[in-house]
């Protein structure tokens, strides 16, 4: 008889080499997974095939008494709704109990995005005399210019600009690639960082880095190294607001909205795999409809 255990690693695999998702992914739906075990073990049922709906129920009853978040609820139902799946594929087991389990509806926030002035003072933040002032404005102006995730940031491989086109190759989610273009401000900040700062940092280091940024140290930067950058920036504005990597992500995804593009292209530059990911966004936009409406309709 097949072991739980033997279960979950036939399906991390089926993650890894069919589903193509990030081990960041895999994590989680391995840790869904294990919970759930738990509450097995917890509730005297021996085996994954012996799981019924009413188990599930109870289960969902389990999660909402711990205060989870709707979304944090959502992920979990669905990593075992695709465990599950899998296993009916492989003739695991007959039924799946968790297709009958409606997913609770994700809270609707609105992102935080930063205003044009708040921008223009963290553009001027950086001491640009400086090979870690080059790097960090080089690192603003192509988050804000591109609105690629700061996983994909650390990424970046010199090989993967291109100067004459004005793109970047981006490598995204579940190992998918983009090309993303950015404007003359990034350019112009990543070829002065590109001939100066980084060639000052790549000394530091014992071995030639192709990674785009680097830390002081001359290795490659961190996803924590950015929001380090990107917290002393905050100060050196002086701005009493709180922004992450993602914040600048939502920052072009609004701006661009609000000057006209279309929720296709900012999808697709967003690297999102479903255009619902990118709608979170229009609320900005409909605002502004809105003001533009009232401002120009002759009866408005």
């Amino acid at each position: 008889m097949t072991t739980t255990k033997e279960l979950m690693k036939s399906f991390t695999e089926y993650l890894q080499i069919e589903r193509n998702y990030s081990p960041y992914t895999i994590v989680y739906y391995t840790q869904d997974i294990e919970e759930f075990v738990e509450f097995m073990n917890s509730q005297s049922i021996n085996s994954i095939s012996q799981v019924t709906y009413t188990d599930v129920r109870i289960y969902l009853t389990e999660l909402y008494k711990h205060k989870l978040a709707r979304k944090s609820v959502a992920r979990k139902i669905s990593s075992l709704r695709s465990f599950y799946k899998f296993l009916m594929r492989e003739q695991m087991v007959k039924d799946n109990p968790f297709t009958l389990v409606s997913l609770p509806k994700k809270e609707q926030r609105v992102p935080q995005f930063l205003y044009h002035d708040e921008l223009a003072k963290l553009f001027q933040a950086s001491d640009q005399t400086t090979p870690l002032g080059q790097r960090n404005q080089a690192i603003l102006e192509l988050l804000y210019a591109t609105g690629i995730r700061v996983s994909e940031c650390c990424k970046l491989e010199l090989a993967d600009i291109d100067f004459s086109l004005g793109t970047i190759l981006v490598n995204g989610k579940g190992k998918k690639q983009r090309y993303v273009p950015f404007g003359s401000f990034a350019n112009d900040a990543i070829e002065l960082y590109v001939e100066h700062g980084r060639r000052e940092l790549m000394k530091k280091g014992n071995s030639s880095s192709s990674a785009l940024f680097l830390n002081y140290r001359g290795s490659t930067l961190t996803a924590r190294g950015v929001r380090l950058i990107l917290n002393d920036l905050i100060d050196k504005a002086s701005l009493s607001i709180h922004i992450s990597p993602h914040v600048l992500r939502h920052t072009f995804a609004t701006h661009m909205l609000n000057e006209g593009a279309d929720l296709r292209t900012v999808q697709e530059l967003l690297g999102h795999s479903h255009l619902s990911s990118t709608q979170i966004y229009t609320h900005v936009t409909k605002d502004r409809l809105k003001t533009i409406y009232m401002n120009h309709h002759p009866r408005a």
